[in-house]
């Protein structure tokens, strides 16, 4: 098995001990008490990832949280060597901005930028950034997007560009970004597909079975073979990991217990409404009912009921949930964007449980 890359996530719209639900459509909501996502509760979050020894910290995008690039740029200021996965929407800013902020958080952090490129899946919160476009178009929108940034990173002549919905005419920044961004980019849909195969370095996709998530591997891997690319893939989870199984599965029960119903009616109408395809997948694994969660052996779709996006969670023993993300290497992901509630204390859990077994068994 080839070494794998482990990063966290910070939560810019809030945590709290029990699920935290929101985007997608849905509400942000709390099922226990909320820590507000302000600066000294972030930066503590980063701190714990980057201790625990997590390569980067993913970020939301959205109008139901922080603003990535701003809220990122003032943690980097108070952590040494944690990377920031930055999600962000095309649609909102011009590609020569985009690339031209990304060249400065490179300076200003020392090279600690990634880029999590999110094209949009709700048409109702696209139209509250300025974009009227219907899916497909967004994610033409998106290719032309990336075309531009990646001619710009390239630092070569000043050059016109002129697309379909993108038109930028003598661009050429100052200096490129050192390092170049890496491009982590997720999607369901055909249209996703596309993009993702001729721009990404990494496919980020939704905690599926292993097997199911496997075919996602396969259709974007072989979309890139036929442009001469490859693409790495990642998997994005939520984790809770204990000193025996049956510890975590009662943390698991008791996020459970403390689950509305109405809530869940209401998040799940929600959800539903959500044009994602990668959402409707995560709706299909828990279909809106409180049984049958563990979905294949320590994986718990119980977190899909209320929040939008990532849906499940790694469940289990410290030993079981490194025998789980085994599994996910197998079937071809290399990297796993991971996530607990709260995020603070899960850090450690996962990071003195179940990280040590990973590196003694030469996976990091």
């Amino acid at each position: 098995m080839n070494a794998i890359k482990l990063h966290w996530f910070l939560p810019t719209s809030s945590d709290s001990r029990g699920i935290v639900g929101g985007g997608h459509g849905a509400n942000v909501v709390g099922t226990a008490a909320i820590r507000r996502p302000d600066l000294r509760y972030l930066t503590q979050v980063a701190q714990a990832a980057e201790y625990n020894g997590f390569e980067s910290v993913l970020t939301p995008t959205g109008l139901w949280c922080q603003d990535s690039w701003l809220t990122t740029a003032a943690i980097a200021q108070h952590t040494e060597t944690l990377k920031f996965l930055v999600a962000f929407r095309p649609a909102a800013i011009s590609p020569t901005l985009g690339a031209q902020m990304a060249a400065t958080y490179q300076d200003i952090t020392g090279g600690r930028l990634n880029v999590n490129i999110v094209t949009g899946g709700e048409s109702a919160e696209q139209r509250a950034f300025g974009d009227f476009n219907d899916k497909d178009t967004r994610y033409a929108k998106t290719g032309e997007f990336l075309d531009v940034v990646g001619r710009l990173w390239d630092h070569g002549e000043p050059f016109d560009y002129e697309g379909d919905h993108i038109r930028v005419g003598q661009a050429r920044l100052a200096h490129a970004p050192e390092p170049r961004p890496e491009i982590y980019f997720g999607g369901s849909s055909p249209a996703a597909g596309r993009i993702a195969a001729a721009h990404s370095d990494v496919y980020l996709t939704w905690g599926e079975p292993p097997q199911q998530a496997k075919e996602k591997i396969d259709w974007i891997r072989g979309l890139a073979n036929e442009q001469g690319r490859n693409v790495r893939f990642g998997i994005r989870l939520h984790t809770i990991s204990r000193d025996t199984s049956e510890e975590a599965w009662a943390v698991a029960e008791k996020m459970l217990d403390g689950l509305d119903p109405e809530l869940i009616r209401k998040q799940q109408e929600a959800l539903r409404r959500s044009e994602s395809e990668g959402q409707r997948r995560m709706l299909d694994l828990n279909r809106g009912s409180v049984s049958d969660l563990e979905i294949h052996p320590g994986l718990w779709a119980g977190v899909g009921l209320v929040r939008g996006g990532a849906g499940t969670a790694l469940v289990g023993s410290h030993r079981e949930v490194a025998d789980l993300i085994k599994e996910y290497i197998a079937v071809g992901f290399e990297e796993f964007v991971l996530s607990g509630y709260p995020c603070l204390e899960e850090a450690y859990w996962f990071g003195e449980g179940v990280r040590p077994l990973l590196a003694n068994e030469g996976l990091l």
